[in-house]
């Protein structure tokens, strides 16, 4: 951002817009020799309502055209054909106020001087002033594209923040877990043998001294197994909140993952009370990934999730539905593995996982279990 950008960011909306409205009656002023009050009041009129064109700027634009077609005045239409084309995505509807604009323009004032007006330059003033009011509305479209290319490029900041954070901490869960295994296969294997033969030589020895000093190395040795099968089951979690691997994730997890999803989510349903630790860790991944991608690729879109059983009560399982996106996406690489690995984990249970979109433009994934998986 340039210095010039950020200064002109830092000015309050309400100064921009009496400034606006301030250029707009000088250039009222400018054509207001030998006006009626009529004409007065309409300029007036277009000018005050400046003041209200971010709320409302169609409005705003159609109190101007008044003002247009009785004074020759540009600034105050175009600052309010400029507001609508830079919150509008209605293109249409922009075409429409550009040409209504040049009627406005173009036609003569009063009206009944429409039959001595040479029709000529009144057509050859329309098409002039049509083509002058294309400026303020490609301008409002480019700061609007603009817009959405900022707030789009700090979602794709964002995902890739998160999937780093994501890689790392799978880094250190393969690590631990890789650890854990070898002090469970080799330490705690040769730390049981010495214990085991501690035992023997207690239960053999016959000198007290050495019968008491076996039963210490049997003790010490089956205290020291214990503090490390719960160091191995310390490894084999995460150790810490950072990681989010530690507790593993159930169905308790669910409302807090789709409150802090940062898309507009709501959770529906319920699931049978005797659901498996195996079977939970599944829905609540298939919730994560669910919206982990509508905020990928479908921005400012709302989901829902509904967890469900069937009524014969064969099956229960959850279904991401979201609605279309309400801003332009950019085209993001993806290897579907996601997907993939949801399929793979419904398919362990015996279930079935299914996604695609809806006829409405939005997208839905399904996965359901066999009641006899869990």
């Amino acid at each position: 951002m340039t210095a010039a950008r950020a200064w002109w960011a830092r000015v309050p909306d309400p100064v921009v817009d009496l400034v606006v409205v301030a250029v707009a009656v000088l250039d009222v002023l400018v054509s207001l020799e030998d006006s009626s009050r009529l004409e007065q009041g309409m300029a007036a009129l277009a000018c005050a309502a400046l003041l209200a064109r971010r709320r409302f700027p169609l409005p705003v634009f159609l109190l101007t055209l008044p003002a247009s077609l009785m004074l020759d005045i540009v600034f105050a239409p175009f600052a309010a054909l400029f507001t609508l084309a830079e919150r509008s995505r209605d293109r249409r509807l922009l075409a429409v106020c550009a040409v209504l604009f040049a009627v406005a323009s173009a036609t003569p004032w009063p009206l009944d001087d429409l039959s001595s007006h040479d029709r000529t330059w009144t057509l050859v003033y329309f098409f002039y002033t049509l083509a002058t009011a294309a400026a303020p509305v490609l301008l409002g479209q480019l700061v609007q594209a603009r817009r959405d290319l900022a707030r789009r490029l700090e979602e794709i900041e964002e995902a890739r923040e998160h999937e780093r954070l994501l890689h790392s901490q799978a880094v250190l869960a393969r690590e631990r877990a890789q650890l854990a295994r070898e002090m469970h296969d080799v330490v705690s294997h040769q730390v049981s043998l010495i214990a085991v033969q501690a035992g023997a030589l207690q239960v053999a020895a016959k000198d007290p001294d050495f019968k008491e000093g076996a039963r210490t190395i049997r003790s010490l040795s089956v205290d020291t197994l214990d503090e490390l099968r719960h160091m191995v089951t310390l490894l084999r979690a995460s150790g810490g909140r950072a990681t989010e691997l530690t507790p593993q994730p159930t169905l308790a997890d669910l409302h807090e993952l789709v409150t802090t999803s940062g898309i507009d989510a709501g959770l529906t349903g319920e699931l049978p009370p005797d659901v498996s630790t195996t079977a939970q860790r599944t829905i609540y991944r298939t919730v994560q990934e669910a919206l982990t991608n509508v905020r990928k690729h479908a921005p400012g879109a709302t989901a829902v999730v509904r967890l469900w059983q069937a009524d014969d009560g064969d099956a229960y399982g959850v279904t991401v539905t979201n609605t279309p996106p309400a801003r332009p996406s950019l085209p993001l690489p993806g290897s579907r593995q996601g997907l993939i690995g949801l399929r793979e984990r419904a398919e362990l249970l015996g279930g079935t996982f299914d996604s695609g979109p809806t006829g409405d433009g939005g997208y839905e994934v399904t996965l359901r279990i066999p009641t006899r998986s869990g």
